[in-house]
């Protein structure tokens, strides 16, 4: 298990302050220079479920489960300041503090998005982002860089990255840029929205068993609404046949993987039907939901 990993107890009141910037900041150099004291942080760990006025509403994955991240900084006070900060939003947390633990704990954890310093002991962030996408390719990449240069930064970008905050950096900052990430990626929803499942300009309302896509209904016959939802709870997630069958049919068809083709077939007449397709076919491994190009 890794250093600091999501199985570590949230502190409570009397030892929170151990990753507070605002209070007893860690003695690390690294986490002194990139955390911005002046962010403030909740008075202790039952502040997490009960979030209080003024605060932005809290992000769950679209099945309702804990957005999963992984934090990888090669210094562990940042790490941890990071991670108790990210806990606090009620989100599942790792941390790793190099290139090969971030591998190791992107394997077993599957985030949702990744906080990722581009300065590593044993090799740079671009290198685990490569390694990262041959697992994940829909994950969301946030870098943590210490250069500012014009070219850094496209490098960042270039490489994959879908957004960069320079240090010294406002913990408030990485909370926001994560939160619009996800949301714009179509990993995560807001739990005021009540059971809407939002991917792209595709949404779907679970009580009312309605699907829409750029505002025009799509009828679709229960089975067709079963395997739409599931791929909408896990967007940009290649799903296996065998998954699909598990989760929609419970193998009631002996595992014959044709069925799922034959629906993913109908599914793509009636949701990507003059245009731009959002089901793709992932050769040898799955099919995996996104917003169109360009949303």
């Amino acid at each position: 298990m890794l250093e600091g990993d999501m199985n570590t107890p949230s502190p409570d009141p009397g030892t929170s302050r151990a990753a507070d910037p605002g209070a007893s900041r860690p003695t690390g150099a690294g986490a002194s220079r990139a955390a911005d004291p002046g962010t403030p942080r909740p008075a202790g760990a039952g502040a997490g479920r009960s979030r209080g006025a003024g605060r932005s509403p809290a992000l769950t994955r679209p099945d309702g489960t804990p957005v999963r991240v992984l934090v990888v900084d090669d210094d562990p006070d940042l790490a941890e300041v990071l991670s108790g900060v990210l806990r606090y939003e009620g989100w599942e947390v790792r941390t790793a503090h190099d290139g090969a633990s971030a591998a190791a704990g992107a394997r077993e954890l599957l985030p949702d998005a990744v906080v990722l310093d581009v300065m590593l002991p044993d090799t740079d962030g671009f290198a685990v982002l490569r390694d990262l996408h041959t697992v994940l390719p829909g994950v969301c990449v946030l870098f943590l860089t210490a250069r500012d240069a014009v070219e850094d930064r496209i490098a960042g970008i270039t490489a994959g990255g879908d957004d960069y905050v320079t240090k010294p950096f406002s913990l408030e900052e990485v909370v926001a840029r994560l939160r619009g990430l996800l949301r714009r990626a179509g990993m995560a929803r807001r739990t005021d929205e009540g059971p809407r499942l939002v991917v792209g300009d595709l949404a779907m309302d679970e009580e009312a068993r309605e699907v829409t896509r750029g505002g025009d209904l799509i009828e679709l016959s229960p089975t067709e609404f079963e395997l739409l939802r599931f791929l909408m709870r896990n967007p940009r997630r290649v799903l296996s046949k065998a998954q699909i069958l598990d989760r929609v049919w419970s193998y009631d068809f002996g595992g014959q993987a044709h069925v799922v083709e034959l629906y993913i077939s109908y599914l793509r007449k009636k949701v990507d039907a003059g245009r731009e397709p959002m089901i793709h076919t992932v050769r040898g491994a799955g099919y995996v939901t996104k917003p169109a190009a360009g949303r």
